[in-house]
């Protein structure tokens, strides 16, 4: 659970004292700590000293017993009448003397519970260890509480604020407190570290090999050191609405940072993530949403995992509350004994924000929206805040919630008492409209029990507040977390979660379309709904950054087209992970059907294809090969060449047969059509050549070109052609009556236009979706049965060298003379992953998820896609990889290249 991993994390930093930052108001800073002692019924035969902790804060004065059943006392400092030092003649009485009007008393009898008030005017007496100090605790005491005193909070919050400065700036990181003398200093600055609802002022300090963060204040330990080798991720974010916060993380998946730092300016942020940056860039791989899509897509990480990734991404971390990770209701029947996942109408509606679920309530809200004057908005709250987190979370942080509500619990009857009455409510409520929180979807299910025996009042009737109370298909706290997790990893939410990705971080978040899904909240929410840098009045910046804090933040925009949706597998198809799936088929264990079994064997070799060897190598042609056609039984292998020429080897004799040339022009791809007895060939002079294989000439002649032709596909009786004349071309070629005395018949079905010239296509096993590139780097996807264009993206920057579908036709691979290597998903037309190599790969083949690749230098490459990185390189040609064929098992592999020669590989398994 993210929020109460990082309240014990936390507790191993804060020892085993009582106080924590968390007693001090929201925006406080803590300064120093004195030892001293609380002198009661001085000069009574009852006089009592109570050994403690003095602690200076922005606001307050905070005296902390060392017996833990002493209550710790908090002092406003507004509500102080005088702060008194000691006078002259009573200079060897050094007491601090405040009098005041109210005062709080927290974890009496060590109980975390609601602040007691004492009202009316008292006297506290402190005596300090040090006397020395008195003064200089005196001078910034009354510092403090003019700051206090003023009437506009802005004016408090510049003072307190110009204070607080000048003491960072008499002060810097102790460079003794380095890990080794040999370490470089890189920076320093001042920054503040953040915890929930906290923020603690210091110093940064970036070397060679560490990054320090110094508190001011030594609390709470007097470093805190995280080192670089261990730094795995590293994210700039939005901290109170501007570009100052840095977040670091030593661990991978994890959603709980080791360290999150807020900065004064952006300048000194942006320098420390370069450092880091700069640092781990070798050894570690920057993740995007993109990236993460593919890998949810594929099955790669779970449905909880994905939605994690995207939190962290759109800048939500456990360690900010108005931007706390934000995940959805995801099941709707809260009353049935028993909870099916089969049934749609066990699930909520993903494809409509809270509010919209309740047609009646919706149609009040777009009332009032339409009656309402810019800005408008549909929502008077938000679906995350820093309020309804803790409204889940009371149980194990009630801490926290007493630091937010000024030490106070909230109203017993509006407590997290039932999943089925909040879920209610969010139904039904005016203004209640909040999601959940990702700790409803982990193993910890403590945030559901009153283990801390906390008085949390009494409802209507009676009824102390328990337990939450759980829906009757849970058996308990942990069943009903189990079952959670099933519901969210369900057929049903796989296949709807991009809908609710939609709202919360994409397209539908913002603009017109979250107006047509009625999904419009405060335009403060959204990332830059309000320039705080343009506000000058300094009041008016505290009002507004603090009412935004406390409604909460929409997570920032990831994407801005459609989310794909998720790839579910067939009960009989290979899974994303390559591994054979193991659910029921109707086909009985003895009755295993060919397709399986094919299925089988291609699994097989793409697990191992990092392991394909050089069988053997024939230089057979002049010039570089440009295309490789294989007749289905193997044995007979053609080739094409800039050398104008189409060859037929033998595999079985491995002897050049053929040699035939059509013009004195480069030819660019040859195929092989159905039945072995035709071999297709492309041409740069414009035309498209067939050759009768068994009669050894050519049969026919295709003229449909202005330019040269680049590449040439043959799909059930239809042959499309690519050109640099800025057109593909799809014909249905009509056989002749015989293959040696009739020509074929052709008729031009479609022409897709294009801007540029086209160097590449393909297209998916229906033949429905055709993909083009162009010389100048765009991808297009067409629609071939209306010949219109789905989607066209400036993919790469210079020639797109390659293009192919994966096999289930979901996501495109392109790549390009700029190094990269691009995936599309083909029904929204986003570009998901974008991966850069060293050189330009000039062809491939993939399965979805793994890439076998020939390079400019001429070596074959595998790749792990979802990683973005190279999982072998094998040695090949002399010169660049041109041409790459594969067979249909996957287990056999011959390439061409500049060096002339054709390589066969084999699976060494």
């Amino acid at each position: 659970m993210a929020f109460i991993r990082k309240r014990r994390q936390e507790r191993e930093l804060y020892s085993k004292e009582r106080f924590s930052l968390l007693l001090l108001n929201l925006e406080e800073y803590y300064f120093e700590q004195h030892r001293a002692n609380h002198i009661i019924n001085k000069g009574c035969r009852d006089e009592r000293k109570i050994r403690g902790s003095l602690k200076v804060c922005s606001k307050s004065i905070i005296f902390e017993p060392d017996e833990s059943l002493q209550p710790i006392i908090k002092i406003p400092l507004r509500d102080c009448v005088s702060i008194k030092a000691p006078e002259d003649n009573e200079a060897n009485n050094p007491f601090l003397r405040l009098l005041l009007f109210q005062v709080f008393l927290i974890k009496e009898r060590n109980v975390i519970a609601p602040y007691k008030t004492i009202r009316g005017k008292t006297e506290h007496l402190f005596q300090l260890d040090v006397a020395g100090k008195l003064g200089d605790v005196v001078q910034t005491l009354h510092q403090l509480y003019r700051a206090s005193c003023l009437d506009k909070m802005g004016d408090q919050a510049a003072m307190i604020t110009a204070i607080l400065q000048s003491r960072l700036a008499r002060t810097s990181f102790d460079k003794n407190r380095f890990q080794s003398i040999s370490e470089t200093l890189r920076m320093e600055c001042k920054a503040e570290m953040v915890t929930p609802l906290v923020t603690n002022p210091g110093h940064v300090c970036v070397t060679d090999a560490n990054l320090y963060f110094q508190p001011l204040n030594g609390y709470p330990k007097p470093v805190v050191q995280i080192t670089l080798q261990n730094v795995r991720r590293i994210y700039k974010r939005r901290h109170g609405l501007m570009p100052l916060g840095l977040e670091v993380f030593c661990t991978e998946n994890d959603i709980c940072s080791d360290i999150y730092l807020k900065f004064y300016n952006c300048q000194d942020r942006d320098e420390l993530y370069y450092l880091i940056a700069a640092y781990i860039e070798n050894h570690i791989t920057e993740h995007t949403a993109e990236s993460y899509m593919l890998q949810w897509q594929r099955g790669h990480i779970s449905n909880y995992q994905y939605l994690l990734h995207l939190n962290n991404l759109a800048d939500r971390s456990c360690n900010d509350l108005s931007q706390y990770p934000v995940f959805p209701w995801i099941i709707a029947d809260y009353s049935s004994t028993e909870l099916d996942l089969t049934k749609p109408e066990t699930f909520r509606d993903l494809s409509k924000p809270i509010g919209a679920l309740n047609k009646e309530r919706l149609e009040r809200l777009l009332t009032r929206y339409e009656e309402m004057p810019e800005p408008k908005f549909m929502y008077g709250s938000h679906y995350s805040s820093p309020g309804y987190v803790l409204f889940y979370l009371v149980r194990v942080a009630p801490e926290y919630m007493l630091c937010l509500q000024n030490g106070k619990f909230d109203h017993a009857d509006r407590m997290f008492n039932s999943v089925a009455e909040t879920w209610k409510n969010c139904l039904d409520g005016a203004t209640d409209f909040k999601e959940l929180i990702p700790e409803f979807y982990e193993n910890d299910s403590s945030f559901l029990v009153n283990s801390l025996k906390l008085d949390l009042g009494k409802r209507q009737g009676g009824k102390a507040v328990e337990d939450v109370e759980l829906p009757p298909w849970a058996s308990g706290p942990d069943d009903f977390l189990r079952k959670s997790q099933e519901a969210l990893e369900s057929q049903y939410v796989s296949e709807h979660l991009h809908e609710w990705i939609d709202l919360v971080f994409g397209c539908k978040q913002k603009g017109s379309k979250a107006v047509t899904a009625c999904n419009v909240f405060h335009p403060l929410t959204y990332e830059g709904g309000v320039d705080l840098n343009s506000i000058m009045d300094p009041n008016e910046k505290v009002a507004l950054l603090t009412q935004i804090l406390e409604f909460g933040q929409t997570p920032k925009q990831l994407f801005t087209t459609p989310h794909p949706q998720r790839i579910m597998p067939k009960s009989s198809s290979r899974t994303s992970s390559h591994s054979v799936s193991i659910t029921e088929s109707p086909v009985s264990p003895n009755e295993e059907s060919f397709e399986d079994l094919t299925e089988e064997s291609i699994t097989l070799a793409w697990n191992n294809i990092s392991k394909l060897r050089q069988d053997e190598q024939y230089k057979i042609h002049k010039e570089a090969i440009t295309g490789i056609a294989v007749t289905c039984n193997g044995s007979s292998v053609f080739t094409t060449s800039q050398d104008s020429t189409l060859k037929m080897f033998s595999k079985e004799s491995k002897t050049l047969q053929r040699s035939v040339s059509f013009s004195n022009m480069a030819l660019s791809s040859c195929i092989i059509l159905p039945g072995d007895t035709t071999v297709v060939s492309s041409s740069w002079d414009n035309n498209i050549y067939f050759y009768s294989v068994a009669f050894g000439r050519r049969q026919d002649i295709l003229m449909g070109h202005d330019d040269a032709v680049s590449k040439i596909c043959w799909r059930d009786g239809c042959l499309y052609s690519a050109s640099w004349d800025s057109t593909v071309k799809v014909w249905k070629c009509v056989p002749g009556e015989t293959l040696s005395n009739k020509r074929n018949c052709f008729e031009l079905l479609a022409e897709l236009e294009h801007d540029v010239s086209v160097n590449t296509i393909d297209l998916t096993a229906s033949n429905s979706i055709l993909a083009s590139g162009t010389k100048e780097g765009t991808i297009s996807v067409w629609d071939v049965t209306t010949a219109t264009v789905l989607h066209q993206l400036p993919c790469h920057s210079g020639t797109v060298f390659d293009a192919a579908f994966s096999p289930d036709g979901r996501h495109l691979l392109s790549a390009g003379e700029d190094c990269c290597f691009k995936v599309i998903d083909v029904q929204t037309g986003m570009l998901i992953s974008s991966v850069t190599a060293g050189e330009p790969q000039r062809c491939f083949r993939w399965d979805g998820n793994t890439v076998l690749s020939g390079s400019q230098s001429g070596e074959l490459l595998t790749w792990d896609l979802l990683s973005g990185k190279v999982t072998e390189r094998i040695k090949g040609h002399a010169g660049a990889v041109t041409s790459m064929w594969m067979n249909e098992q996957c287990n056999s592999v011959i390439t061409g290249g500049e060096d002339r020669q054709i390589i066969f590989w084999k699976l060494q398994y």
